[in-house]
Protein backbone atom coordinates (compact mmCIF):
# COMPACT_ATOMS: atom_id res chain seq x y z
CA UNK A 1 0.00 0.00 0.00
CA UNK A 2 1.20 3.10 -0.97
CA UNK A 3 0.03 6.25 1.85
CA UNK A 4 -2.10 9.37 0.62
CA UNK A 5 -2.76 12.46 3.01
CA UNK A 6 -5.28 14.34 2.34
CA UNK A 7 -7.04 17.74 3.44
CA UNK A 8 -9.18 17.89 6.30
CA UNK A 9 -11.64 20.25 4.86
CA UNK A 10 -13.77 19.32 1.81
CA UNK A 11 -16.65 21.14 0.10
CA UNK A 12 -19.85 20.78 -0.36
CA UNK A 13 -20.16 19.38 -3.75
CA UNK A 14 -17.42 16.64 -2.49
CA UNK A 15 -19.76 15.49 -0.63
CA UNK A 16 -22.21 15.65 -2.97
CA UNK A 17 -20.79 13.13 -5.14
CA UNK A 18 -21.21 10.94 -2.66
CA UNK A 19 -25.02 11.62 -2.58
CA UNK A 20 -24.96 13.22 0.52
CA UNK A 21 -27.05 16.27 0.14
CA UNK A 22 -29.20 18.41 2.67
CA UNK A 23 -31.87 14.94 2.23
CA UNK A 24 -29.44 12.55 3.09
CA UNK A 25 -29.37 11.17 6.72
CA UNK A 26 -25.99 11.99 7.51
CA UNK A 27 -26.03 15.76 6.05
CA UNK A 28 -27.54 16.61 9.62
CA UNK A 29 -23.96 15.34 11.37
CA UNK A 30 -21.73 17.60 9.09
CA UNK A 31 -19.80 20.08 10.83
CA UNK A 32 -20.15 22.96 8.28
CA UNK A 33 -17.76 26.21 8.11
CA UNK A 34 -19.52 27.91 5.92
CA UNK A 35 -22.07 27.18 3.59
CA UNK A 36 -19.96 25.42 1.31
CA UNK A 37 -17.46 23.56 3.01
CA UNK A 38 -17.23 21.27 6.11
CA UNK A 39 -14.41 19.05 8.01
CA UNK A 40 -14.77 15.70 5.95
CA UNK A 41 -16.98 13.05 7.98
CA UNK A 42 -15.35 10.57 6.25
CA UNK A 43 -12.23 9.83 4.00
CA UNK A 44 -13.77 8.25 0.84
CA UNK A 45 -14.40 11.82 -1.01
CA UNK A 46 -10.61 12.41 -1.29
CA UNK A 47 -9.43 9.22 -2.15
CA UNK A 48 -11.58 8.51 -4.90
CA UNK A 49 -10.58 12.17 -5.95
CA UNK A 50 -6.92 11.65 -5.94
CA UNK A 51 -7.69 7.87 -6.93
CA UNK A 52 -8.51 8.72 -10.41
CA UNK A 53 -5.52 10.61 -10.96
CA UNK A 54 -3.35 8.12 -9.82
CA UNK A 55 -5.26 5.72 -12.00
CA UNK A 56 -3.79 7.41 -14.83
CA UNK A 57 -0.15 7.77 -13.89
CA UNK A 58 0.05 4.04 -12.30
CA UNK A 59 -0.58 0.49 -13.38
CA UNK A 60 -3.40 -1.80 -11.91
CA UNK A 61 -3.75 -3.58 -9.10
CA UNK A 62 -2.81 -0.27 -7.07
CA UNK A 63 -3.08 -0.17 -3.31
CA UNK A 64 -3.30 2.85 -1.16
CA UNK A 65 -4.38 3.69 2.11
CA UNK A 66 -5.17 7.16 4.52
CA UNK A 67 -4.95 7.42 8.22
CA UNK A 68 -6.77 10.38 9.07
CA UNK A 69 -9.32 12.77 11.24
CA UNK A 70 -12.92 12.75 10.43
CA UNK A 71 -15.69 14.41 12.11
CA UNK A 72 -19.40 13.69 12.79
CA UNK A 73 -22.13 15.18 14.94
CA UNK A 74 -22.65 11.89 16.78
CA UNK A 75 -20.81 11.91 19.93
CA UNK A 76 -24.28 9.42 21.28
CA UNK A 77 -23.33 6.82 23.19
CA UNK A 78 -20.04 4.99 24.14
CA UNK A 79 -19.05 4.32 20.69
CA UNK A 80 -19.39 7.22 18.99
CA UNK A 81 -17.30 10.36 18.83
CA UNK A 82 -17.47 13.50 17.27
CA UNK A 83 -13.53 13.46 16.19
CA UNK A 84 -12.17 10.21 15.00
CA UNK A 85 -9.89 8.18 13.42
CA UNK A 86 -10.12 6.08 9.72
CA UNK A 87 -7.67 4.07 8.44
CA UNK A 88 -8.80 3.55 4.76
CA UNK A 89 -7.22 0.80 2.36
CA UNK A 90 -8.76 0.43 -0.76
CA UNK A 91 -7.16 -1.57 -3.67
CA UNK A 92 -8.12 -0.77 -7.05
CA UNK A 93 -8.04 -2.97 -10.42
CA UNK A 94 -9.02 -6.20 -7.99
CA UNK A 95 -10.49 -8.66 -10.06
CA UNK A 96 -14.01 -9.01 -9.39
CA UNK A 97 -14.19 -12.43 -8.50
CA UNK A 98 -11.40 -11.38 -5.76
CA UNK A 99 -12.86 -8.44 -4.60
CA UNK A 100 -14.64 -10.10 -0.89
CA UNK A 101 -11.67 -12.46 -0.89
CA UNK A 102 -9.83 -8.99 -0.82
CA UNK A 103 -11.51 -7.60 1.92
CA UNK A 104 -11.48 -10.47 3.76
CA UNK A 105 -7.57 -10.30 3.58
CA UNK A 106 -7.69 -6.12 4.51
CA UNK A 107 -10.19 -7.19 7.82
CA UNK A 108 -7.46 -10.31 8.99
CA UNK A 109 -4.93 -8.06 8.62
CA UNK A 110 -6.07 -5.12 10.19
CA UNK A 111 -7.72 -6.88 12.95
CA UNK A 112 -4.51 -9.29 14.05
CA UNK A 113 -2.18 -6.42 14.13
CA UNK A 114 -4.57 -4.80 16.21
CA UNK A 115 -4.34 -8.16 18.60
CA UNK A 116 -8.15 -8.63 18.07
CA UNK A 117 -8.12 -12.27 16.22
CA UNK A 118 -12.01 -12.77 16.98
CA UNK A 119 -13.74 -10.91 15.03
CA UNK A 120 -16.82 -11.15 12.50
CA UNK A 121 -17.53 -10.30 9.26
CA UNK A 122 -20.93 -9.40 8.71
CA UNK A 123 -23.25 -8.51 5.87
CA UNK A 124 -24.87 -4.82 6.29
CA UNK A 125 -26.76 -1.85 4.24
CA UNK A 126 -25.01 1.74 4.63
CA UNK A 127 -26.70 4.89 4.10
CA UNK A 128 -24.00 5.98 1.57
CA UNK A 129 -22.56 2.65 0.14
CA UNK A 130 -25.58 0.26 0.17
CA UNK A 131 -24.71 -3.43 0.64
CA UNK A 132 -21.50 -3.75 2.64
CA UNK A 133 -19.37 -6.03 4.88
CA UNK A 134 -18.79 -5.08 8.28
CA UNK A 135 -16.38 -6.30 10.60
CA UNK A 136 -17.69 -6.72 13.80
CA UNK A 137 -15.77 -7.85 17.50
CA UNK A 138 -18.49 -8.89 20.21
CA UNK A 139 -20.87 -7.21 18.76
CA UNK A 140 -19.69 -3.66 17.75
CA UNK A 141 -18.85 -2.41 14.42
CA UNK A 142 -15.18 -1.25 14.10
CA UNK A 143 -14.97 -1.25 9.91
CA UNK A 144 -16.99 -0.82 6.91
CA UNK A 145 -16.56 -1.67 3.65
CA UNK A 146 -17.81 -1.71 -0.01
CA UNK A 147 -16.67 -3.12 -3.99
CA UNK A 148 -16.88 -1.31 -7.19
CA UNK A 149 -17.99 -1.38 -9.57
CA UNK A 150 -20.42 1.11 -7.89
CA UNK A 151 -23.11 3.60 -8.58
CA UNK A 152 -21.03 6.42 -6.72
CA UNK A 153 -18.05 5.85 -9.01
CA UNK A 154 -19.60 7.09 -12.31
CA UNK A 155 -19.13 11.03 -10.63
CA UNK A 156 -15.47 10.50 -9.91
CA UNK A 157 -14.90 9.15 -13.48
CA UNK A 158 -13.90 5.66 -11.91
CA UNK A 159 -14.34 2.79 -14.46
CA UNK A 160 -12.26 0.22 -12.81
CA UNK A 161 -12.94 -2.57 -10.17
CA UNK A 162 -12.09 -2.09 -6.87
CA UNK A 163 -12.34 -3.16 -2.71
CA UNK A 164 -12.28 -0.75 0.00
CA UNK A 165 -12.58 -0.75 3.78
CA UNK A 166 -12.54 1.83 6.40
CA UNK A 167 -11.15 0.96 10.11
CA UNK A 168 -12.33 3.37 13.46
CA UNK A 169 -9.06 3.41 15.36
CA UNK A 170 -10.19 4.50 18.88
CA UNK A 171 -12.87 1.46 18.32
CA UNK A 172 -10.02 -1.05 18.07
CA UNK A 173 -8.38 0.93 20.91
CA UNK A 174 -10.78 0.59 22.88
CA UNK A 175 -11.37 -2.97 22.42
CA UNK A 176 -7.95 -4.03 22.66
CA UNK A 177 -7.52 -2.13 26.35
CA UNK A 178 -10.53 -3.97 27.73
CA UNK A 179 -12.06 -0.35 27.55
CA UNK A 180 -15.81 0.55 27.73
CA UNK A 181 -16.33 3.89 26.52
CA UNK A 182 -14.12 5.19 22.90
CA UNK A 183 -14.09 8.61 24.55
CA UNK A 184 -11.45 7.11 26.94
CA UNK A 185 -9.13 6.77 23.97
CA UNK A 186 -10.20 9.70 21.41
CA UNK A 187 -8.18 12.99 21.31
CA UNK A 188 -8.79 14.24 24.43
CA UNK A 189 -7.56 16.93 27.20
CA UNK A 190 -9.49 14.63 30.05
CA UNK A 191 -7.68 11.12 28.96
CA UNK A 192 -4.52 10.13 27.91
CA UNK A 193 -4.16 6.47 26.76
CA UNK A 194 -7.20 5.72 28.88
CA UNK A 195 -6.99 6.92 32.12
CA UNK A 196 -8.56 10.13 32.98
CA UNK A 197 -6.57 13.05 33.81
CA UNK A 198 -8.13 15.32 36.19
CA UNK A 199 -9.18 12.49 39.02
Amino acid sequence: FVEVATPTIISRQMLAKMTIDDEHELFSQVFWLDKNKCLRPMLAPNLYYVSKDLLRLWKEPMRIFEIGSCFRKESQGSTHLNEFTMLNLVEWGVPMEERTAHLAEFAKLVMETAGLPDYELEQEDSVVYGDTMDVTYHGIEVASSAMGPHPLDGAWGITTTWAGIGFGLERLLMLREGGRNVKSYGRSITYLDGTRLNL
